[in-house]
């Protein structure tokens, strides 16, 4: 029997949500597997509800496929139940299109979204058949590259990855899989030996094997230095440089189960300027580039026909800085009304401006999200946040007038130079958001604040990798205290597991010796870390202790200026004389402008990749 064939007849009808493994959604892209040159494998290293809400996979997915000579096939991480069947059954994991095993195809391609996802990583590798380590794999298995966020500290996982993809890959990683076609010519695969020789002169591409990392007598990480001649001192990222006549799906996948986000996503623009220090995304993103309102009516156009979705979000890192939004929205909302589909921004920046465009988007009100992240402006003048209490208090007055009966709050704690009145400043912001609340309430519906606190993780490329994260106990005890406080409002308060969040910071900051507590972390049964009900702190522990290996070390150590890092191979753009004046403005408390205002920041990222930020004219506010 075929892969196929015992799916649907011995071990679909065993697990929750079977649809998921039947790689039959719309708009999904079944090619002759035996016919097509270069195959590769997505393996998304979470569930299928998460991986299909994620805009990456969409974009390689239309882009690769719409090539003759490649085809790109999905994998996700196989629920618990789903993983118990296979391995009772003897199956491997496969792919959803062709229901092939994943060591069939010529490249398994992972993305790192989420330091927790990294077991995972492992779990496919060898629910795929395929030897942990990529020293121990055969030249004629499947060649492992990783991208991503995460890839931007590549060093836990590289005896595990063969190549990393650092930076935006719809440009290179075609450039990939034409290396694929040309070495594997009519072999039934290409070896990976001399796939790697070829793929280390392709700008972005990192491969850990040509590179040793080295330690002091002490055990501490002092540095990397590639061994091979062709393995450049710094991999720089990848940028597309203009995003109007870059590929965009129209096309998109549609879940045949239930995802986190069921919508068509269109991304009006990549980056972000605004500066805040503890923001990874702001830095490996820059700078900003815009598509044309005429070309984002177009696909929106296209994606509301060939999907069905009954919404378009505007997907961005901060989707109401678009500079022509006042030229998109009426046209868009015109559009949307008339086909009854809604209209959806991820988050609202914290001005009254945001909340009034929301408030004309078509679609269903129910709560509306704020972020301040800290609770005094001082430390929000640390972060370089670039937002006021007269700004959040006025947003909010605008949102209760406008319809809206639920405020949802973010925050940070652990914050760089945070101290008590901080914290009790979180307590006042959110007590003067529940007056306003009730003085608009006019006799109805109790308005509802939440309030979502997460704990500070340090991250590579960023004004505070330099700065450690705050002891478990601490943050703690600085949770339960804002918690108290908050509660005398009556405003409910939930905290992002601290366990988690000092996992997430060793890995952040991690280099190779991180590979070995990974590997016997996941040998002890450790998956799904970033989901609370799998998540088993006590494995991870163990295996830190049964290899000497102090956490504590990685996650709250401060280093200095000149002390080499794990992550230093990688070049994200962003000069480290740059990110050295951010972190001492910060100390001192000092804002940073951003430079879309007119004003270079001098943060190197335009002169080192040959790309400046791409704006539309006339934004009429």
């Amino acid at each position: 029997m075929t892969i196929k064939q015992l799916l649907v007849e011995k071990i679909l009808p065993q697990v929750r949500k079977p649809a998921q493994y039947l790689g039959t959604e719309w708009n999904s892209v079944h090619k002759d597997f035996d016919a097509v040159p270069a195959r590769m494998v997505f393996a998304f290293p979470d569930l299928y509800e998460v991986g299909m809400s994620h805009l990456g996979l969409q974009i390689l997915y239309g882009l690769v496929n719409q090539r003759e000579d490649c085809l790109l096939e999905r994998s996700f991480a196989p629920a618990v139940d789903m993983e118990a069947e296979l391995r009772r059954a003897g199956l491997p994991l496969f792919s959803l299109e062709s229901h092939r095993p994943l060591k069939d195809f010529d490249v398994i391609g992972f993305t790192l979204q989420y330091e927790l996802s990294f077991s995972n990583v492992l779990n496919m590798l060898d629910l795929a058949g395929l030897p942990l380590r990529s020293a121990d794999r055969q030249d004629d298995q499947p060649l492992v590259i990783a991208g991503g966020p995460a890839a931007y500290n590549p060093e836990p996982l590289a005896p595990f990855i063969d190549a990393f993809l650092i930076g935006e890959g719809e440009e290179a990683l075609l450039e990939i899989l034409d290396v694929v076609g040309e070495v594997k010519g009519d072999k039934g695969r290409a070896s990976r030996s001399q796939l790697l020789e070829r793929l280390v002169e392709i700008p972005g591409v990192y491969i850990p094997s040509y590179y040793r990392a080295e330690y002091n007598e002490q055990g501490w990480y002092k540095g990397i230095k590639p061994i091979h001649p062709k393995a450049p001192e710094r991999v720089q990222r990848r940028v597309v440089r203009e995003l109007d006549s870059a590929y965009f799906p129209v096309s998109q996948l549609v879940p045949i189960s239930e995802a986190v986000h069921e919508r068509g996503m269109l991304e009006i623009f990549r980056g972000c300027t605004r500066g805040c220090r503890f923001c990874q995304a702001g830095v490996i993103y820059r700078p900003v580039r815009e598509r044309t309102p005429e070309t984002l009516l177009a696909a929106a156009r296209d994606i509301i026909k060939n999907t069905g979705f009954e919404e378009v979000s505007l997907i961005s890192l901060s989707s109401l800085d678009y500079g022509a939004l006042d030229q998109l929205l009426p046209q868009l909302t015109q559009g949307c009304e008339a086909t009854r589909i809604g209209i959806s921004l991820p988050s609202l920046r914290v001005d009254s401006f945001s909340v009034k465009t929301a408030q004309g988007l078509p679609g269903r009100r129910t709560s509306v999200t704020f972020a301040p992240e800290a609770g005094t402006q001082r430390l929000r003048d640390v972060i370089n946040k670039g937002v006021t209490e007269e700004d959040l208090f006025k947003a909010v007055e605008a949102a209760f007038d406008a319809g809206w009966f639920a405020v949802k709050l973010y925050f940070m704690v652990g914050l760089p130079t945070e101290t008590i009145d901080d914290l009790k400043g979180i307590a006042d912001l959110v007590n003067e958001v529940i007056q306003i609340g009730k003085r608009y309430s006019r006799g109805k519906k109790r308005p509802r604040i939440t309030v979502s606190a997460s704990s500070f993780v340090p991250k590579a490329h960023t004004p505070f990798q330099w700065e450690g994260q705050n002891s478990r106990d601490l943050l703690t005890k600085k949770h339960h205290y804002v918690r108290e406080l908050v509660k005398r409002s009556r405003a409910e308060y939930n905290w992002h597991s601290i366990d988690a969040s000092f996992l997430e910071a060793c890995f952040a900051r991690g280099d190779r010796k991180l590979a070995d507590v990974l590997e016997i972390a996941y040998k002890k049964g450790c998956r799904f870390d970033g989901w609370s009900e799998h998540f088993r702190f006590s494995l991870w522990m163990e295996s830190f202790n049964e290899l000497g290996i102090d956490p504590v070390d990685y996650a709250e150590k401060t280093f200095a200026y000149d002390e080499a890092l794990p992550w230093e191979v990688i070049d994200a753009g962003v000069s480290k004389d740059f990110l050295i004046e951010e972190h001492q403005r910060a100390l001192a408390g000092k804002p940073t402008p951003d430079c879309r205002a007119g004003r270079c920041g001098k943060c190197g990222v335009c002169p080192s990749l040959k790309v400046a930020n791409c704006l539309v004219k006339g934004r009429g506010r």
